[in-house]
C-alpha cells in the first residue's frame, strides 16, 4: 500500500496528525527535493524525483513494492496532483491519500472568492494559450502557475487577447512563513512572483469594443484564420448540434480544413478531446495557430490524407467527415471505426457527396438536412441576399448491437 500524503508549502509544521504519523512510518518517502527538505531527519530512505518525472514513475514505485512507501504531494493529491497519476497508473485500491488543504482553497480564502464561482486552469505541463477558452467579461479564473514567469506570461496572453483591464493577483508560497501577494492589472503588469509556488488569481475585464467568444457553437467566421476552406458560421452550428459534444469524449474532423469543427467541440467542455486529420501543409499549421488561439492548444493534428490517416487515432465517440467524403473507403472506415452509440456527421456540397449520402441514409438511416443560407451584403448602394451554396447534413447514430432483442 502506497500513502499519498498532502503537504504545503509550510511544510512538516503544517501537516495533520494522521499525516506525520504515516511520515513516522515509512521506510521509503519520494517527492520534489524541495518537499523532502521540509522533513525532519528521519531513518527512512529518501527519493527525489527524476527529470522528467511521468515517462520513470510507474517503474520506480513499482521499484519498492515491498515496502513501507509514502508519496509526497503538493496541497491536495486529487487536485491536479501526483494522486490523480498514481491512481491512474496503479489502481485506487494501492493507495490510501492524505490531503492538505489545496491552492486553490487557500487562495479563495485570503481572497473572499467562493471555490464554487472559479475556473480553475493548471499550467503544470500546459501551455498558457489553454487559458484562451476561458477569458469572459466578469469571469473569475484561478490559474496554477508552473514558473516565476507564469504571472507575467499570463498578463501578456491578457493584453494580447484584448482583456489588458483585468485585475491580477497573484499569491506565492500559500500558507508559508514567506508567502507573498502582489497586485496589478494585465496591461500594467510589472511584478514577479516570489517562487514558482504560484497561483494568479484573475478577474476578466474586456477592453472597450472587444466582442467576447461564446462557448456555445458558432463562433464568427472571422475568430479563425482559413483560406475560404471552413465550415461557415450557421452549418457549424447546426453540425455542432448533431455531433452532440459530452464530456469526455472524442472526435475525429475528417477534412479539418481550418479546423473549426474540432476547435469548437473542445471549447464545449475541458475534458473534449479531437483528431483533426488534414492532409494539406498549410492548412494543419493555420489549425494549430487556431486551436492555440482559441484555447484548444491540445487538438490532436494529424497531417494525413484519410482515410490511411484515420489509423491508430484513439477510438472516436463522434465523427465529422467535412471534406474527402467521396474518397474511396472514407465512410465504410470512419463507420467501421465509430464507437456503437456514436454519431457521424457528414456534410455535402457537391451532387455527387449529396449522393453518397443518399445512398448512405438509405442503408444506414439517420437524418438528412438541407440547409440554405443567405446573408445581406451590399448591391450598389443598396443591400442584397447573397446566397451561400446549400449544404446537406447527413447525421446518423451506430446501433449498439448488445441492445438489440
Amino acid at each position: 500500500m502506497i500513502t499519498v500524503v498532502g503537504i504545503g508549502a509550510d511544510g512538516w509544521t503544517g501537516l495533520a496528525p494522521g499525516s506525520r504519523t504515516a511520515l513516522e512510518r515509512a521506510e521509503v518517502i519520494m517527492g520534489s527535493a524541495r518537499q523532502l527538505g521540509t522533513l525532519p531527519p528521519s531513518g527512512a530512505e529518501r527519493v527525489a524525483w527524476p527529470s522528467p518525472l511521468l515517462p520513470a514513475l510507474e517503474a520506480l514505485v513499482e521499484s519498492y513494492r515491498d515496502r513501507v512507501v509514502c508519496v509526497l504531494a503538493s496541497g491536495d493529491p486529487m487536485f491536479f496532483g501526483i494522486g490523480s497519476t498514481l491512481v491512474r497508473l496503479l489502481g485506487a485500491g494501492r493507495l490510501t491519500v492524505l490531503p492538505h488543504v489545496s491552492s486553490l482553497s487557500l487562495a479563495c480564502a485570503r481572497l473572499g472568492w467562493p471555490v464554487e464561482g472559479v475556473e480553475v486552469i493548471s499550467l503544470v505541463g500546459r501551455p498558457v494559450a489553454a487559458l484562451n477558452a476561458a477569458f469572459s467579461p466578469g469571469r473569475r479564473l484561478a490559474v496554477l502557475g508552473s514558473e516565476r514567469t507564469s504571472p507575467a506570461d499570463v498578463a501578456a496572453l491578457l493584453t494580447a487577447r484584448g482583456y489588458g483591464r483585468s485585475t491580477l493577483t497573484v499569491l506565492s508560497d500559500l500558507g508559508s512563513a514567506t508567502e507573498t501577494r502582489l497586485n496589478g492589472t494585465a496591461a500594467t503588469w510589472a511584478g514577479e512572483p516570489g517562487s514558482a509556488l504560484n497561483v494568479i488569481a484573475v478577474t476578466c475585464r474586456p477592453d472597450p469594443g472587444l466582442e467576447p467568444l461564446a462557448r456555445v457553437p458558432g463562433l464568427p467566421d472571422t475568430a479563425f484564420e482559413h483560406d475560404g476552406q471552413l465550415t461557415k458560421r450557421e452549418v457549424r452550428a447546426v453540425t455542432l448540434s448533431r455531433l452532440a459534444p459530452l464530456p469526455g469524449e472524442h472526435l475525429w474532423d475528417v477534412g479539418a480544413g481550418a479546423g473549426s469543427i474540432a476547435i469548437e467541440w473542445m471549447r464545449s467542455h475541458p475534458s473534449c478531446t479531437a483528431s483533426a486529420v488534414e492532409s494539406h501543409p498549410a492548412r494543419a499549421a493555420a489549425i494549430r495557430r487556431n486551436a492555440g488561439t482559441l484555447g484548444v492548444p491540445g487538438l490532436e493534428i494529424v497531417e494525413a490524407r484519410a482515410p490511411e490517416g484515420l489509423s491508430g487515432l484513439p477510438e472516436p465517440d463522434a465523427v465529422f467527415v467535412g471534406g474527402g467524403l467521396t474518397v474511396p473507403g472514407m465512410l465504410e472506415t470512419c463507420w467501421s471505426a465509430l464507437r456503437p452509440g456514436g454519431r457521424l456527421v457528414a456534410n455535402a456540397v457537391t451532387l455527387e457527396s449529396e449522393a453518397l449520402t443518399v445512398r448512405w441514409q438509405a442503408e444506414r438511416g439517420g437524418d438528412l438536412v438541407r440547409l440554405s443560407v443567405q446573408r445581406a451584403g451590399p448591391v450598389g448602394g443598396f443591400t442584397a441576399w447573397r446566397p451561400m451554396m446549400p449544404v446537406t447534413v447527413w447525421s446518423v447514430t451506430k446501433p449498439d448491437e448488445t441492445d438489440a432483442p
